[in-house]
């Protein structure tokens, strides 16, 4: 995991730096914090997600809630006892009020939230919140560029190092 691009981009060579990176990113979020995560299919997307976990310390396999459209990880013996819920919002193909149902902002208070597919349709959710968008090159490398809004843009340096 190398500084790319750009002053918030970061090139990941490999799947491990991926899930080294959701690592960092994990073990930095507190109940309350939004992460959207934006990026073509097979970006990597989930496999970030994966690391986000292990960085909290939540229990249960992580893998894409795309049926189910949202999975929550509870803190494991070993965790930051903060929760996880990931969604993927792929499903809801834009539609603004099918976000608005899932009641994501009662689960902002005692969860980290981590919305797949979340660009367009949950920035309303907080003003404070992390854009992760993943780009997949031609050699499979991948390219996190972070977009942070509102208190992310402070706290933005812990992950950059």
């Amino acid at each position: 995991m190398v500084a790319a691009q750009g002053m918030n981009s970061l090139k990941l060579a490999l799947p491990d730096d991926t899930v080294e990176f959701g690592h960092k990113l994990g073990a930095v979020l507190c109940a309350g914090d939004l992460v959207l995560l934006a990026g073509p299919l097979g970006a990597g997307k989930t496999v970030l997600v994966r690391g986000i976990a292990a960085g909290l310390g939540v229990t249960g396999r992580v893998s894409s809630p795309t049926f189910v459209i949202e999975r929550v990880h509870r803190p494991g013996p070993a965790g930051r006892g903060v929760a996880l819920v990931h969604v993927d919002a792929y499903r809801l193909a834009g539609h603004v009020e099918e976000v608005d149902d899932l009641d994501l902002d009662s689960d902002l208070t005692d969860a980290a939230v981590v919305i797949e597919w979340g660009e367009g349709l949950a920035e309303q959710l907080s003003a404070d919140y992390l854009l992760v968008r993943l780009e997949r090159l031609d050699d499979d490398t991948r390219i996190a560029h972070l977009e942070p809004h509102g208190s992310w843009a402070g706290r933005l340096a812990d992950l950059m190092c």
